[in-house]
């Protein structure tokens, strides 16, 4: 907040503060009137706020404490404060008017920490007293210490003569801020401490006298000289700022450490004087410290408002003494913190266990353990090398490195708990370039380099900064970020050339260089210039140096680590570190919340930090001269934090300031650095556990030089670096415990991909295409071996040389040698179970296969034809037939195929596909796009289609997730189908020219080439080890994929039991609604004057008759117990709330097609029932009374164009008919029942123009009743009774007796399309959807009555959704082959789409089914009784099918009794 500006007003103020009281400042209040601090300090009013949702009752019991160490905020009487908390406008002015102004404004300061204290105070204790401030007496008093015992004395004095205080028994919270002028305070150990003491000695006085005159006081002793810095002002412990000269390192490090260390020199004086020892008494520091250790920018005043001050304050009481970490902020308004359930109480030394940070750890110091290495070669080439290609490690005589304090060594040798040792740089234990003792004791890479070359030079020993004698050529500088390393690439140059023992010209040299840790722990402060940009500029500026100057030179890059890792170690409270230290050393690492966007972008910093690395070393520019060479070591691009067996962050791995490294994580990155330097370019080792033991191998025999990307492997090929490829002792029985040994066939199924077409083909060479290289193939291909090709059979083949299974060579699928590859270009999802059939055949014959004894790998890959051709039948492609093809063909092999393990991988991207084809026009045939692939290649960017595309594509990647997940695959021991999810994400590399790069596609780019196989086998082989859960699901085809190697205490191919896996519920749905993929919207070119050529988009009212059913009765659940709620506007048939988006209803579906659609229902109010003219519990009598309803309401509608307005109306009726069957058989016979929903037909028939009829079939009642298996409890609150359904048994006659007039009724219902073609305006079409209604089944087999509302009858939202679209595919389905179930499965691309060839709304006519049966007599369609028959075989036993998993459990609970029942 901002001070008030002219004086001539503060005068005023002054003079009000005087008028209220002399000396002691105190509030004072009067009804009616404002009190001092809010006319002073309006803002003081905003505490509100402030979060601020502390529970009173939680805070301490209603008896108050005896005992200050257990003193809750309850408690507490009266709020105090002395000492000057004021803030000059401008602290280095001399100008005398602004000093009187500060001086008036002293006691406002003070008045508004306290008042806000005593506020937060009054939250627990409504009766707490106005608070008392006794502030200083001038701007710069002459002695300090002085004016605080004044103070306290007035303060006391006022305390006693306050009538309302029981001076005695109440409790009082004072606060003593005090500041220090001297600077002493930031000055390290022996000075620091003589500070410290000093400053105490100065307090005593003052506090002996509150001690000894202040019975029930809690006392905070709060330091503002951080706060204050830059002003002469507060309450200064001596008049004149005093010179200070602090000795030693003055480093932003320096600061942090020395700032730490002078509140925990308080925190101990404290603890041990005699202020604590009493139960009355205490006296707690309350430091006040900046967020950064270094000083604000000028002029900065960060304490203009009191709210801050006091809530900060606040905050820091409700932490324990010795663990008040968290920093002040001058930018950030804080939550207010409250006191904890177990911990209600402010603390004290004795209530937080407080003990001196150098006691806190009993740990052993760490012994540094040393290594042995023992390898046959340890000898130079015969000859100096004149290639860094073949370097041997011999060959190295002088190593150098570069960096920050991480290389430098900080704390490194530091004892557990010594934090101000970490300021010591133990450069002789630097994991890249220390070389104190020898391997045997410190483990560094220069003493592992010297097993081979005892005489290498540069390595640093013993401690001290960049330049001390003993740092050589270890030139990190603590503290350094990228932007200073190239100073220290040109000090190290300079270093090499001048030292007369190196032979600058001939010795070969190792450099390493890490940076980076500081560039993250500060990017948020300043992103531009810590921009991942400028970290990659200012890396390879260092490097440039080094590539233009230093001959005969290896440099590791090593990769920043995930410094989000360090979180835990911050955020774990059973861990013990200096958290000041570590939030002020890496505040936007540790600052922020979990869930935070700053977090996010950090973790995005940190990423584009490794990239660029990569990226900048990849791009060759430093492999030009032969000498030379700098390679990308990535050993902690994702290390983990290492744990303790209590899975605790272990500490050991850290110096005592819990962010430096201690020598025993030094040893471990020197171990991983070598096997980094060994490891191949593009197989190297990116994640190590620390915790875990890093052996140190010795160099290949075959191959003993350094790793670069020269020389690695070539071909394609790759190394695998597992020791152990051990099949199990004896076979295994359970596909959960497979190695990779014990797999003796492999197989593949799917498409070109597959099957290998154009991996070997010549970049201009298109015809070459069609070729299958199938010994290439990624999953089945066995070509060569696999240091010249990689593919998942020679990975296979190196823990099993007798695999059997795979393709050589070229041709079809029928070739000898593509064996049980059995791809077949172009096949489609309902091919894939035709190849099931022929794999399972070629096992069986061929003698190389023990059929029922060997163990099985099969990888499919399928879908990306069926979406090349997507557009020319989204019916015939759509994803439910790819669910069901797909889950055919496993089917298959989980029936017929034992011991097997199943690969479903998914399919490319054809985003990917589009991408590279249409961004290289000049390289890919651009003119055969549509030949190619029609649909993915050719809509145009943003297009309907492209849209409906990718709907398309994401509801088949769901249908194999959906699938797998099923755990259908799951019931035998040895077999299993896990979903390899690498092919999810592909991320192309880009060129300079921002095109996709080509050199991974086949001469068409469509089809992925050898270069893109090799790393399809990679990650496909990374995933079949990797648990399920932890699957990457990502492909970046520039990235180095190292083989791994199974683990050793779990070394199986992963499965869902063996990773200990649960499959993923379903994620909650938010809405019902459906995503149309139709591509034909317009209406016909002129109205119609034919109901046979009908388009959606020509219809402009719709209606409805029926009954609750179509009310929508119970569509949501109910919030009262009055009967159930109307839902009309989600009605299925005729409801319009919202869009088809989130509610899917038939008006929804139509409005996609004609958004000005007329008639649909809203809300649930009958004023926006619209043309909805159902009614709850209607039966069929009263439906010609119901469509004279609807008539005069389209008559009297000034929207409605009676004769021109085509008009489409839904009938739907007859449940409650069927529910008081057996009360009155003959009124509610099927003859009954079709007469009255012929006489209302013949209302609309006589009366309504240009009207379409759908009249659906009544669903079967007694099956959806059954069902639900007895779950249905609920009482059904609604107008009548189900008579028919109460107490009826299954099995019962009268329930036979129903069925079979709920057949009648639906068979009754087929004869009224042949009765209303006379018009040829006007149609009637039946729509038989719910004919063969089956309850629809959970995952569990059980009833799934999230479809049903909470009267287990009605339908919900969900199921009026279901309703709308089989109703909506009714439509668009030729009589005579209209769907006679519905499919109770969820999906949002169910809908159908009218079709070039069939646009219309189908009728008999344009079913080409009404000519024919017109002459037929009576007029009953000849398909009628085959689907009779059909149909009755389906309910009698579908039904019984989708039941008898029900069954069982109804003995448990008995059928649901219907009470009353209504639709």
């Amino acid at each position: 907040m901002g001070l008030l500006p002219r004086t001539s007003l503060l005068g005023l103020l002054l003079l009000l503060l005087l008028l209220l009281g002399q000396g002691t400042t105190q509030a004072r209040t009067s009804p009616g009137e404002n009190t001092l601090e809010e006319q002073l300090w309006p803002e003081w009013q905003s505490l509100k706020s402030f979060p601020f949702s502390c529970n009173s009752k939680k805070s301490g019991s209603d008896v108050p404490s005896n005992s200050v160490h257990s003193l809750s905020p309850s408690d507490i009487k009266l709020v105090a404060a002395i000492g000057n908390v004021e803030t000059p406008p401008d602290s280095g002015t001399d100008d005398l008017e602004k000093q009187e102004w500060t001086e008036g404004e002293e006691p406002q300061a003070c008045m508004g920490v306290v008042t806000v204290l005593s506020d937060v105070i009054r939250h627990f204790n409504p009766s707490v007293l106005r608070p008392v401030c006794s502030p200083g007496k001038g701007v710069v008093p002459r002695n300090g210490a002085e004016d605080l015992w004044i103070q306290a004395k007035e303060l006391v004095r006022n305390m006693k003569e306050n009538q309302q205080l029981d001076f005695q028994n109440d409790w009082k919270l004072i606060s003593v801020f005090f500041s220090n002028t001297s600077q002493c305070h930031l000055c390290p150990s022996a000075q620091q401490q003589r500070h410290v003491t000093s400053s105490m000695d100065q307090l005593t006085r003052m506090l002996d006298y509150l001690h000894q005159e202040v019975p029930k006081a809690f006392v905070n002793l709060v330091d503002l000289s951080e706060a204050l810095r830059g002003s002469h002002q507060g309450t200064p412990l001596s008049p004149t700022a005093e010179p200070c000269r602090c000795s030693g390192e003055t480093s932003w490090l320096s600061k942090v450490v020395t700032q730490w260390a002078y509140q925990e020199t308080w925190e101990q004086l404290l603890a041990s004087s005699k202020y604590n020892e009493q139960k009355s008494f205490a006296v707690v520091f309350q430091p006040f410290f900046y967020e950064t250790a270094l000083p604000p920018p000028s002029g900065e005043r960060p304490l203009l408002d009191p709210t801050v001050l006091a809530l900060t304050l606040w905050n820091s009481m409700m932490e324990p003494a010795g663990q008040k970490d968290e920093p002040f902020s001058a930018k950030e308004r804080r939550p207010v913190k409250c006191p904890s359930q177990e911990n209600p109480y402010l603390f004290t030394y004795r209530n937080s266990n407080y003990l001196p940070s150098l006691l806190k750890s009993h740990a052993k110091f760490e012994v540094r353990e040393g290594t042995e290495i023992r390898c046959p070669d340890k000898d130079p080439s015969d000859t100096i090398p004149t290639s860094v290609h073949r370097l041997k490690l011999a060959d190295i005589k002088v190593i150098g490195a570069l960096g920050d304090s991480l290389t430098a060594g900080n704390g490194a040798g530091s004892k557990p708990g010594d934090v101000l040792d970490v300021l010591t740089q133990y450069r002789g234990l630097s994991w890249s370039a220390g070389g104190d003792q020898n391997l045997s004791s410190v483990t560094t890479l220069p003493n592992i380099l010297r097993e081979f070359n005892p005489s290498l030079k540069g390595f640093s020993v013993g401690t001290g900064r960049e330049n001390s004698p003993g740092a050589f050529l270890n030139q990190a500088v603590a503290g350094a970020r990228a932007e200073d390393l190239p100073v220290q690439a040109r000090r190290l140059v300079d270093l090499m050339k001048n030292y007369t023992n190196i032979n600058f010209q001939e010795d070969w040299k190792l450099i390493t260089l890490f940076i980076g840790g500081n560039d993250l722990c500060n990017v948020c402060n300043d992103p531009v210039r810590y921009s991942p940009q400028n970290f990659t500029d200012n890396i390879g500026k260092a490097l440039d140096i080094l590539h233009a100057e230093v001959p005969r030179a290896f440099v590791n890059l090593v990769k920043i680590l995930e410094i989000i890792s360090l979180r835990e170690l911050y955020q774990e409270k059973n861990v013990s570190c200096p958290k000041l230290i570590l939030r002020n050393l890496c505040p936007c690492v540790l600052k922020f919340d979990d869930n935070s966007a700053e977090l996010a972008s950090l973790i995005e910093v940190n990423k584009k930090y490794q990239e660029g690395t990569h990226q900048l070393v990849e791009s060759g520019q430093y492999d030009t001269r032969e000498d030379f060479t700098v390679v990308v070591q990535p050993f902690f691009e994702e290390v983990e934090m290492p744990k303790t067996p209590e899975g605790l962050p272990d500490s050991s791995f850290f110096a005592p300031d819990c962010f430096h490294f201690s020598s025993k994580a030094h040893a471990c990155a020197a171990r991983a650095l070598w096997n980094n330097m060994l490891e191949p370019v593009g197989q190297k080792t990116r994640r190590h556990k620390f915790e875990d033991k890093i052996n140190i191998p010795c160099p290949d025999q075959v191959w003993p030089f350094l790793s670069t990307y020269k020389n690695a492997v070539q071909d394609h090929g790759s190394q695998l670096l597992c020791s152990d490829r051990a099949p199990s002792a004896s076979p295994p029985t359970s596909v959960h415990t497979l190695r990779p040994a014990d797999i003796q066939v492999v197989a593949a199924l799917g498409d070109s991909l597959t099957a290998g077409n154009g991996i070997g083909s010549k970049p201009n060479d298109l015809s070459d295409v069609t070729t299958q290289y199938r010994g290439l193939s990624y999953s089945s291909g066995g070509d060569s071996y696999l240091e010249k090709v990689t593919t998942l059979p020679n990975i296979l083949r190196k823990f099993n040389g007798n695999l059997t299974g795979y393709a050589v060579g070229t041709g079809n699928a029928s070739d000898t040698n593509a064996f049980l590859n059995q791809a077949v270009p172009g096949t489609k999802a309902k091919e894939l179970a035709s190849q099931v059939q022929t794999l399972i055949q070629k096992m069986k014959d061929d003698h190389r296969v023990n059929f029922y004894e060997d163990w099985k790998v099969i990888t499919v890959l399928i879908g990306g034809s069926d979406l090349c051709d997507y557009c020319t039948d989204s019916n015939l492609y759509s994803a439910a037939n790819f669910f069901d093809h797909l889950r055919n063909a496993l089917d298959i092999l989980h029936r017929e195929v034992p011991r097997a393990l199943v690969n479903l991988v998914d399919f490319m991207s054809p985003r990917i596909m589009r991408h590279v084809f249409l961004g290289n026009p000049d390289k890919c045939p651009v003119q055969q796009a549509s030949i190619l692939c029609n649909c993915v290649l050719t809509p145009r960017e943003s297009s309907q289609e492209l849209a409906r595309l990718e709907a398309v594509t994401r509801a088949y990647q769901s249908s194999m997730r959906e699938l797998v997940e099923s755990g259908r695959y799951d019931t035998r021991e040895d077999f299993s189908v896990v979903l390899q999810p690498f092919f999810y994400n592909i991320q192309l590399p880009i060129l300079a020219d921002g095109r996709p790069d080509v050199s991974f596609f086949a001469p068409d780019c469509l089809h992925p080439n050898q270069k893109f196989h090799s790393q399809l086998s990679r990650a496909l082989w990374v995933n079949m080890l990797e648990p399920l859960g932890k699957k990457t699901d990502t492909l970046d085809l520039t990235t180095d994929i190292p083989l791994p190697c199974p683990a050793q205490n779990e070394p199986f191919l992963r499965t869902p039991r063996n990773s200990n896996y649960t499959y993923p519920t379903k994620p909650s749905i938010e809405n019902w609604g459906s995503d149309f993929l139709c591509e034909e919207w317009n209406p016909s070119n002129s109205v119609p004057t034919s109901v046979h050529e009908l388009r959606p988009a020509d219809i402009k009212v719709v209606a409805a008759l029926g009954d609750s059913l179509t009310t929508a009765v119970g569509a949501r659940p109910s919030n009262s117990s009055d009967l159930p709620t109307s839902w009309r506007g989600l009605s299925w048939s005729i409801g319009g709330d919202g869009d088809l988006g989130t509610h899917t209803t038939l008006p929804n579906i139509l409005k996609k097609f004609n958004p000005k659609i007329f008639g649909f229902s809203t809300g649930t109010q009958e004023e926006t029932a619209g043309l909805n003219a159902a009614v709850e519990g209607a039966r069929a009598r009263d439906m010609p009374a119901q469509a004279q309803d609807l008539m005069e309401r389209m008559k009297n509608s000034p929207e409605i164009n009676l004769q021109k307005d085509w008009k489409l109306i839904t009938i739907f009726i007859g449940t409650n008919d069927l529910c008081h069957y057996c009360e009155n058989k003959e009124s509610h016979s099927a003859r009954e029942y079709v007469w009255h929903i012929q006489q209302a037909l013949d209302v609309l028939y006589e009366e309504l123009p240009r009207a379409f009829v759908n009249v659906v079939e009544v669903m079967e009642l007694a099956g959806l009743h059954q069902g639900q298996g007895g779950k249905c409890v609920m009482p059904l609150a609604a107008q009548s009774n189900c008579t028919c359904l109460r107490g009826s048994q299954e099995n019962s006659l009268e329930m036979q007796e129903l069925k079979t007039v709920n057949w009648d009724f639906q068979s009754g219902l087929s004869r009224l399309s042949y009765q209303y073609v006379q018009r040829e305006d006007f149609a009637v079409v039946v729509q038989p959807f719910f004919q063969n209604t089956l309850v629809p089944l959970n995952d569990r087999g059980g009833a799934d009555l999230t479809f049903f509302s909470e009267d287990c009858f009605h339908f919900s939202e969900r199921g009026h959704a279901e309703m709308a679209t089989a109703l909506w595919n009714n439509m668009l389905e030729p009589v005579g082959q209209k769907t006679t179930s519905n499919n109770f499965t969820y999906s949002r691309t169910k809908l159908k789409c009218p079709s070039p060839g069939r646009p219309y709304l189908c009728t008999l006519r344009n079913s080409r089914l009404l000519q024919d049966q017109a002459k037929a007599d009576p007029p009953v369609l000849i398909w009628a009784v085959p689907v009779a028959a059909g149909g009755g075989l389906v309910v009698g036993v579908g039904t019984v099918m989708a039941w008898r998993a029900l069954r069982g459990r109804q003995r448990e609970n008995p059928p649901l009794s219907l009470n009353t029942m209504s639709f």
